[in-house]
């Protein structure tokens, strides 16, 4: 069992103020919070996401083709949950209709790609799965959960004129130029326990009260443990919202009956 340190990545996009629990020093504008993935599980990435203003627009590789363009890390396949979201706050995912490469490309460094894109409003429960591909941007004034492979491989395509490099051949020889699947989208019920992810790469809960059986079965390995509501207690270890832990199976792990809390666990 080991809690995970914390590293607070400053961004362009990111807020002056971090919300309770956590604290940045003054002027430091904080766009991420990262939980260091530990060595039991070094393939999934845990992230609170904090935005001021739109993120470039960016796909990730998958596995094949990270390796194949001679990257050192995996491919980034991820997933959001919204906590937060300003009134107006969209995601943009994918295409409103297909677009091939070369107008992507075109698109892309004229900046209308922006407008090609589906902007989807946001609020709180809202859940995105976002296989590696797709193209994609978060809007300002959202907080959200992501959960990913853990790779730090960034195409960006367009980025509203920052002077930071773009990589066009790159992310368009990945990209996929098609409308998000509405079946990767939904809402998530305020309480319960409920699957929120399912994929190649890492299944993830929102438990609420106590793990049962079944749970405790799937998550019988390494799972990392991000308390949202109450405090979750694994012996003499408490473990916070706003805090992530990692530890081997549920069997010792203690929920409050009223708390609510994110468990991962990686795909093999």
């Amino acid at each position: 069992m080991s809690g995970l340190p914390v590293r607070l990545v400053e961004k362009p996009w990111g807020i002056d103020a971090l919300p309770a629990p956590f604290v940045a020093e003054p002027g430091r504008r904080i766009g991420e919070i990262w939980f260091e993935p530990p060595a039991d599980l070094p393939s999934i990435l845990i992230k609170y996401i904090f935005t001021s203003e739109k993120l470039s627009v960016q796909v990730h590789p998958d596995d094949t083709q990270a390796k194949a363009a001679g990257e050192t890390d995996s491919g980034k396949e991820e997933c959001w949950l919204v906590f937060h979201a300003e009134p107006g706050a969209t995601l943009g995912i994918g295409f409103d209709a297909p677009i091939d490469a070369a107008a992507m490309r075109t698109a892309a460094l004229d900046g209308s790609i922006e407008r090609l894109m589906t902007w989807h409003p946001v609020r709180p429960g809202d859940f995105f799965y976002i296989p590696a591909g797709t193209v994609h941007a978060i809007g300002a004034g959202v907080g959200l959960i992501e959960i990913q492979q853990n790779s730090d491989i960034t195409y960006r395509l367009y980025d509203y004129g920052r002077p930071r490099a773009l990589h066009l051949e790159a992310g368009i020889a990945v990209a996929r130029g098609e409308p998000y699947s509405p079946a990767l989208h939904r809402r998530i019920a305020e309480t319960g326990t409920i699957e929120l992810a399912n994929g190649r790469y890492f299944q993830a809960h929102r438990i609420e009260g106590l793990a049962d059986a079944a749970l405790r079965a799937i998550y019988s390995g390494p799972v990392a443990i991000l308390p949202r509501k109450g405090a979750v207690r694994i012996g003499d270890q408490i473990v916070r919202p706003g805090e992530c832990t990692v530890t081997h199976g549920l069997d010792a792990v203690r929920f409050d009956e009223g708390g609510q809390a994110i468990v991962v666990r990686a795909r093999t």
